[in-house]
């Protein structure tokens, strides 16, 4: 993956007027055949192969074929070009997409208004969504792949299964290393599937080429007239050839709109069109062959075992980028404060996007292996896939509508027929999708359910919380006050407090001066804030606001993409006239212990309890905020409705 830096370069450039600027486009090109269109570069393996499979009931004739080709062709061109590349990926967040990007955009955090909570709970529910993606893509892909090894033998399925898990297990393990090093060969790896599964489509194209009829739109519109609602279904199953596409925006802050659809227009689309027609003249000149070995059929019975290891590298390429994917969407969510805190390790010093989180690493692993050991075959497993993906581009249809209309001022007739044109397309795959529900298509949603109910309970107790220590702080004023008529000690260094934005004395203040009576002389109230763009510059970082009696407020800015690092933000704090030596620093931080009750406004019982759970199991400020354990006391406040309680525990003697 390409650094912000990197791609904002070439962004400057989009028009490649130097032979440098040409380079870096076509290497970055490159780079995203791998990383961006690894996903829907693999839908051939599966797509075309469930539309036909015997559970659907779809006879193979040549009308129902060039009907669903049809449908295919048009659904990559209104969704993917249409969509996605003209419109929604205007939409960069600073350079960033994807769904949280999309909601920063919007900021509605800071209001509190209706419209505010539901625009931040449909980006929330469209990122959870996207977690339950993140465990069926490796699972089908993989498995798909795998598959190929049946193919004109009796391969026993355990076999198939076993050695899908294997890979999985390698694929997951080896998460932890990053992608920096290997990145470089996802692309070409990448390219080389994308021309041979181009070449093989063409070749079956020449043997049958009526197939190409189906460009016409009248075979789709047909196909859904006379099929209507019996065969709604099988739309479920043609959607998969799109599943991919949210991947595109998600990734368009790790190479810029210009790689990305010159990738797209000039090589994904035209393979993935070839190939798909390819398999649909084989299905028409061969109506007796069984549908789940159709994309393997194309390949000549020589190239048969290098296609199965082109396909599985393939597979294991994109698995790895939806995986990265779904460390990204973590990252931004810790940042918002809608998730609790994980420990996240950067996997590359000069690639930013380049993140690993160990927690959700092992979570999906065991997820996808299940997945696999639970449906067993990639045609049941299709049945799974898409509902989540479809309900992600209900959401950003949605959200798209208020960038368009609140954020580009655009003519309001333009941004409701748009609208209404591409909600038409997404909520007409959704319908076909919500079908899969009874048949695995409960997973994702499950998964995004669980998702959802994890990070509005966290973002909503913490807000609770934090509003219950504001009514129970004192004014900094007042304390100040205090403090001039107290005159307590003071000693020598710096003593940092942590604490939430508008919050006045921080409560650990309070009590380090009552049990201490002993005061630094410098003392600094620090609150670290996430801002709506990706990345802050180290410039912007700091906000110092001198007040009296040797007090500080400092507010350190992060980007949503940014891994906060406290000490080595303060290295700046001097152009600020604030001199902080780290020989004599003291950070105090609050933990919070919650002590669970019955009546905690705005919050059911249960969820109450979760929260105090997440609380309990979040990992410590100091090694988020990448604080030096040795320079630290924390405080512990024990907390209950209505009353807090502290209690002192020392990092350090």
């Amino acid at each position: 993956m390409h650094s912000h830096s990197q791609h904002q370069g070439h962004r400057r450039g989009a028009g490649a007027e130097t032979p440098a600027d040409r380079k870096r486009l076509y290497a970055l090109s490159l780079g995203a055949l791998g990383v961006v269109f690894g996903d829907i570069g693999t839908s051939p393996l599966y797509a075309l192969s469930s539309s036909f499979s015997s559970a659907n009931g779809l006879v193979a004739t040549p009308e129902t074929v060039l009907g669903v080709l049809s449908l295919v062709f048009w659904s990559l061109v209104i969704i993917v070009c249409l969509k996605y590349q003209v419109f929604v990926l205007r939409a960069d967040n600073k350079g960033e997409g994807g769904v949280m990007a999309l909601l920063a955009l919007l900021d509605p955090w800071r209001r509190t208004t209706r419209r505010s909570r539901v625009l931040i709970a449909l980006g929330i529910f469209g990122a959870a969504l996207l977690y339950g993606d993140g465990m069926i893509t490796p699972a089908i892909s993989v498995l798909s792949a795998v598959e190929g090894l049946q193919v004109g033998s009796a391969f026993p399925r355990d076999i198939i299964i076993a050695i899908t898990v294997a890979i999985l297990i390698a694929l997951f393990i080896f998460q932890r290393g990053g992608t920096a090093r290997v990145g470089l060969v996802f692309g070409p790896v990448c390219a080389l599937w994308f021309a041979v599964i181009g070449v093989l489509g063409l070749r079956a194209i020449l043997m049958y080429p009526g197939v190409l009829a189906a460009v016409n739109p009248a075979y789709a519109i047909g196909f859904i007239v006379h099929h209507g609602f019996a065969d709604i279904v099988v739309l479920g199953a043609v959607f998969l050839c799109v599943t991919g596409a949210e991947s595109l925006y998600a990734d368009l802050g790790h190479f810029g709109r210009a790689p990305i659809r010159l990738a797209w227009f000039a090589f994904v689309m035209p393979s993935l069109m070839l190939n798909y027609f390819g398999q649909g003249a084989m299905l028409i000149s061969h109506p007796n062959q069984p549908a789940s070995q159709l994309f393997y059929s194309l390949s000549p019975g020589w190239f048969l075992y290098p296609m199965i290891a082109i396909a599985t590298a393939a597979a294991v390429i994109a698995s790895q980028a939806v995986i990265s994917g779904a460390f990204s969407l973590m990252g931004q969510a810790i940042q918002f404060g809608q998730s609790p805190r994980l420990t996240i390790i950067r996997t590359s010093v000069d690639e930013k996007g380049q993140i690993y989180i160990p927690a959700l690493n092992w979570i999906l692993m065991v997820a996808t292996i299940a997945i696999v050991l639970g449906f067993r075959t990639s045609d049941s497993l299709a049945t799974a896939y898409g509902v989540a993906v479809s309900s992600t581009m209900v959401v950003t249809s949605i959200l798209m509508f208020f960038v368009e209309r609140d954020r580009w001022k655009w003519p309001l007739m333009a941004v409701y027929s748009l609208t209404l044109c591409f909600l038409v397309v997404d909520l007409m795959y959704f319908t076909a999708n919500i079908f899969k529900i009874w048949d695995g298509g409960w997973l994702p949603l499950l998964v995004g359910l669980i998702g959802f109910i994890v990070m509005s309970t966290w973002s909503t107790g913490r807000s609770n919380l934090i509003d219950r220590l504001r009514t129970a702080t004192e004014p900094l004023d007042e304390f100040l006050r205090h403090i001039r008529k107290l005159k307590p000690l003071r000693v020598r260094g710096t003593a940092i407090f942590m604490t939430a934005p508008n919050l006045g004395t921080p409560p650990m203040l309070q009590h380090h001066l009552e049990h201490n009576q002993v005061l630094h002389e410098q003392i600094v109230l620090l609150t670290v804030l996430t801002d709506d763009v990706p990345f802050v510059h180290p410039i912007q970082r700091l906000e110092v606001q001198k007040l009296e009696l040797g007090f500080y407020r400092v507010n350190v800015h992060y980007g949503f993409m940014q891994i906060p690092n406290i000490p080595q933000c303060f290295r700046r704090a001097k152009d600020f006239g604030l001199s902080i030596d780290p020989e004599t620093v003291t950070y105090y931080l609050g933990r919070e212990t919650l002590v669970s009750t019955k009546h905690w406004p705005s919050m059911m019982g249960w969820r109450e309890k979760l929260f105090a759970f997440m609380s309990r199991n979040a990992i410590r400020a100091t090694d988020f905020y990448q604080i030096p354990p040795d320079r630290t006391v924390e405080l512990g406040l024990r907390l209950r409705l209505g009353e807090f309680r502290a209690a002192t525990r020392h990092d350090q003697t």
